[in-house]
């Protein structure tokens, strides 16, 4: 079925229409986003099961947008009366009044920034998804849940915790402004399955994730997850410590994400660009990889919980082509960011809610595929190791230094599989080494999007990542 658009927004709309007319008076530019995103999240461990609302998606609000003499303004409030237009009117004038007198008062210098263009469009957009969060069947769910812990503690005695997790959330955006009428609704979701035990004298953790543009029929895929949580505990238990070196490796589909995203993702959100804080704005045009670097970033690229039809400035989904057969070719941008750099928006701004700013965000990062397999990249190996799982991620966008700490590493020596696991592993680099080395990469692709990214340790928001198996040089430690 169909997502259902927000029938509060619906209602709301002729008055937040009047009131954008009423402002455009004054206002160079002014814009609405709207928001109504009801969310649901369940959870079981150990002495404890919880039922509530995933509080980095669950929303309600309006922010407005407002520019005059080169100078943007913004106005958030989580409550709107419709009948009660010429009041918040009233507020917005005089809290914008109050803006320019501060300004004026310190002799704060505007980014002089150009208006922005507000051409007809006009987009109704419902995704389908099985089961919304808010007609959830919280004592089924919770049910499922528990069921499916108890079997796994029963099974696994040995296991000190387990965490079970699945969670929806039903994502309504409304943009308006003078020209532009877009809504949208759908639906992301997303599951955790984490295991937790001893190695040696230290705990280890097993985690398996899934998400997508769906709903709470996401938690049919439990069973795989718990086995995948299981599967890399027992391999994680039994782990040895890596030699540092460099190595020939070949890196999962999430680990490839996990360099799509790092190696150039932050580099490549053109605000940054702006503020001269990243070295690809010097390197456009210049080769930083090999042929076989092919990379995408938007919301049309791929099929994930980053999936819109336009982005939180009313700009429409785009499908970016960053990296064209190891030359960098092009970065993303919001709105204002393009205007200042004098090019056009990717569909790239985003918020973490309705209160917060507006960035330029990644949505879908990833790797075109190749024409190899995996079983021929690890055959052609002398000594080296498969990468899996991730812990944590950085970048130095100034610098193009990468640093990930990934889950493991399964070695392969002569081409072949030893068995021997080595964790954790810490990959390191500088990117357009890493990038220039990789000569094979395979068929297939998988996109991952359990996570969340965050933007100077804080606006965090929904991204995936991902592409094909790789094979490249690092170094690990």
């Amino acid at each position: 079925m169909k997502a259902p658009f927000s029938a509060y927004l619906n209602q709301i709309e002729p008055a937040l229409q009047e009131l954008i007319q009423r402002l455009g008076k004054n206002y160079e530019y002014v814009s609405a986003l709207a928001t109504d995103s009801p969310a649901f999240s369940a959870q079981v461990t150990k002495g404890s099961m919880n039922i509530s609302s995933d509080a980095l998606t669950s929303e309600r609000g309006i922010v407005f947008r407002l520019c005059k003499n080169g100078h943007y303004m913004e106005y958030a409030l989580n409550e709107f009366d419709p009948d009660h237009v010429e009041e918040t009117e009233k507020e917005i004038e005089e809290t914008m009044a109050m803006q320019e007198k501060v300004l004026q008062e310190t002799g704060t210098k505007i980014y002089d920034t150009p208006v922005l263009k507000d051409e007809p469009d006009e987009i109704f957009y419902e995704a389908e998804a099985e089961e919304l969060p808010e007609e959830a069947d919280a004592e089924g769910i919770m049910a499922v849940l528990k069921e499916k812990y108890d079997e796994t503690v029963k099974a696994h005695p040995e296991l000190l915790n387990v965490f079970l997790n699945v969670s929806a959330t039903h994502i309504s955006k409304m943009f308006l402004s003078a020209h532009k009428h877009l809504k949208q609704s759908y639906v992301i979701s997303q599951m955790y399955a984490m295991m937790f035990g001893m190695a040696g004298d230290h705990v280890e953790q097993g985690m398996g994730a899934d998400s997508g543009l769906c709903g709470l029929e996401i938690l049919k895929h439990m069973d795989e997850q718990i086995n995948n949580a299981l599967q890399q505990l027992d391999a994680l238990v039994h782990a040895g410590h890596i030699i540092p070196g460099e190595y020939e490796i070949v890196t999962s589909p999430e680990v490839t994400g996990v360099i799509a995203h790092e190696a150039f993702g932050h580099g490549m959100e053109m605000d940054m660009f702006v503020k001269n804080r990243a070295l690809a704005k010097e390197k456009m045009g210049t080769r930083i990889g090999s042929d076989l670097v092919t990379m995408h970033e938007g919301a049309l690229c791929a099929k994930g919980v980053t999936s819109y039809a336009f982005d939180d400035e009313g700009t429409r989904a785009g499908d970016v082509t960053e990296i064209r057969n190891g030359m960098l070719e092009n970065g993303i941008a919001d709105a204002l960011s393009a205007a200042r750099l004098g090019i056009e928006p990717t569909g790239n701004g985003k918020r973490q809610n309705f209160e917060h700013k507006v960035y330029t965000r990644m949505t879908n990062t990833l790797f075109d595929s190749g024409t190899d397999t995996r079983e021929e990249m690890i055959a052609s190996i002398k000594h080296g190791y498969l990468l899996e799982g991730l812990r944590s991620g950085m970048e130095d966008p100034k610098h193009w230094g990468i640093q990930c700490i990934l889950q493991l590493g399964r070695e392969i020596k002569d081409g072949k599989l030893t068995g021997k696991v080595v964790a954790p592993i810490i990959m390191t680099g500088y990117v357009p080494d890493l990038l220039g080395s990789i000569s094979m990469a395979s068929r297939d692709r998988e996109v991952f999007g359990s996570g969340y990214c965050g933007k100077g340790y804080k606006e965090f928001v929904k991204v995936t990542d991902g592409g094909p198996y790789l094979k490249t040089k690092a170094r690990l430690g």
